[in-house]
């Protein structure tokens, strides 16, 4: 790094420090100038591989010629007009939306805890207008669903509730991949059962195919809404555009955000027609949701998934990306489990700091995020490819035989 990008680091650190609110910690020692591919360029002169991708955010890397051209052209006719009018990119990415998944109606947002509360809020919606409110919704423990006040409600970690308490009542926690506990929580209140198929916070653990099978025939049984968070596990990041096509079952709600435009902010509910009637008129609104400028990234995402064979690649070099992280583990003895789908995967390690390997590896030129004390997690843009894995997997396994 030479003088003039020290400086230039130094400056902006200090500028962050004493003017952004400090929400999160410690940063790492890098101001991002400009990405392309798969990569992101330091104003250290430096380039760094995203394996983390804005964390499952960033599904076509950086720099995508269509995705640019897309928001370029928006921008230059409109960037946003208010709800009271029809926008094209909206209409039709809902009907790109509907035509793709088990959805009836689709509402747009600005964000994975809106799409969330939006959820939430349509399943209290639509019992009310039964006339036979049913408030009480189950999630599990462990899960993360956001970080506004029902969304932290929602979320089975004390951490993000307690201080921020009282928290919006209503919600009730029970063990993740845990049935019985499901069958034993429910009651005349329970109007809805919330869950994530991974959940990406804590560690990356996935639903066990059982028993989202069982939840689903549960909810249809007992006349309980299924609500599916796939804010993180959404467009394509497990092999299939949505993780639930995985389970073989259907949600009567689902979540999307993150990947949907590729960086732009957007989030998206989700509805069959039964459970879409929760809103009606005037009952639920964004003023920036559904903006022409995010829509018509988010149609420019879907387009280049399709027209690339996206979700290919992600099942193809998805697994190969377990196959080598299980030999690290074997060759080094430092990993104690790989978990995950696709490409959201996590890398439980046995011994050793997780912060301190990713310090090491971006030291290396990689990004990575590290959960909790011992856990890597990589979310790496759909369109990666074998040569940037094996890379990745070379440094890795550098860092973990300590390696300089």
């Amino acid at each position: 790094m030479d003088e003039k990008q020290d400086i230039k680091l130094k400056e902006i650190s200090t500028w962050d420090e004493n003017y952004y609110m400090a929400c999160f910690g410690k940063r790492v020692p890098l101001v991002v100038d400009h990405g392309k591919g798969v990569y992101l360029y330091g104003t250290d002169g430096k380039k760094y591989m995203d394996m983390i991708g804005g964390i499952a955010v960033n599904t076509l890397g950086h720099g995508n010629g269509r995705l640019v051209r897309a928001i370029s052209s928006q921008a230059k006719k409109v960037i946003h007009c208010c709800n009271y009018y029809y926008n094209e990119p909206q209409t039709l990415l809902a009907k790109k939306l509907v035509e793709m998944s088990f959805a009836d109606k689709a509402f747009f947002a600005n964000s994975g805890a809106e799409a969330n509360e939006g959820a939430i809020k349509l399943a209290r919606g639509y019992w009310y207008k039964k006339g036979t409110p049913k408030p009480k919704i189950i999630t599990a423990t462990m899960s993360f669903h956001g970080r506004t006040m029902a969304t932290i409600a929602a979320t089975g970690q004390e951490k993000f509730r307690i201080p921020f308490g009282p928290v919006t009542p209503g919600f009730e926690y029970v063990p993740y991949n845990n049935f019985e506990a499901i069958k034993k929580a429910a009651d005349s209140e329970t109007g809805a059962i919330m869950l994530e198929l991974i959940q990406g916070e804590s560690g990356v653990h996935p639903a066990d195919f059982e028993y989202v099978q069982a939840v689903r025939k549960f909810c249809t049984q007992n006349n309980i809404l299924l609500i599916i968070d796939e804010v993180q596990t959404g467009v394509g990041h497990t092999g299939t555009f949505f993780a639930y096509e995985q389970y073989g079952i259907q949600p009567d709600i689902l979540t999307l955000a993150k990947g949907l435009a590729g960086g732009v902010p957007i989030g998206a509910v989700l509805a069959n027609k039964m459970a879409a009637t929760g809103f009606g008129p005037g009952d639920h609104g964004s003023t920036f949701g559904g903006n022409p400028l995010a829509c018509a990234a988010g149609l420019a995402v879907l387009e280049e998934i399709e027209s690339k064979g996206l979700l290919s690649n992600v099942m193809n070099v998805g697994a190969y990306v377990q196959k080598k992280l299980n030999s690290v583990g074997k060759k080094t003895k430092r990993i104690a489990e790989v978990r995950g789908k696709g490409l959201l995967i996590g890398i439980e390690l046995e011994s050793g700091s997780a912060a301190d390997v990713k310090m090491k590896l971006f030291e290396k030129g990689y990004l990575v995020s590290s959960i909790g004390s011992n856990v890597i997690r990589i979310a790496p843009p759909l369109n990666i490819s074998k040569f940037h894995v094996i890379k990745f997997i070379s440094a890795l396994q550098d860092v973990l035989e300590g390696k300089e």
